[in-house]
């Protein structure tokens, strides 16, 4: 099954927690993201100081370019509004990102691979790889 690889993991990578060689290793097809972690991501390059900044948009941009971003589109939000709904329902409401990229995943038939497991697991449907 391909992986949608969450902005955690990325960051990892970028704080060097983690190798680019080590993702490769557990995906075995291309860099799929979702359009919210590409919106975190590059938050994160708004946040960084001057010092920081170019460093880390040049990190970002890189990836940016090796990736495939999937769009929170129509199939996702139907996805989306049942799981918020059922959810909420239950007493167990998620992060509106977390909810966003999970039912990104589930909408195209992708495990999430991610260093914060917590909050996917939570998803009803959602397969969730831990690295």
């Amino acid at each position: 099954m391909e992986t949608l690889t969450d902005s955690s993991v990325i960051i990892a990578i970028e704080r060097g927690q983690l190798s680019v060689a080590a993702l490769r290793a557990i995906e075995n097809s291309p860099l799929l993201l979702s359009a919210v972690s590409v919106s975190e991501l590059l938050h994160g390059v708004h946040r960084a100081d001057e010092k920081h900044r170019m460093k880390r948009e040049a990190f970002v941009e890189m990836i940016l370019s090796e990736a495939r971003t999937l769009d929170f589109d129509t199939r996702v939000a139907r996805v989306h509004a049942r799981l918020s709904a059922t959810l909420a329902a239950n007493g167990t409401p998620i992060g509106a990102h977390d909810l966003q990229i999970g039912s990104t995943a589930i909408a195209h038939g992708l495990q999430i691979l991610t260093r914060n497991p917590r909050d996917f697991a939570r998803i009803p449907g959602c397969e969730v790889v831990t690295v």
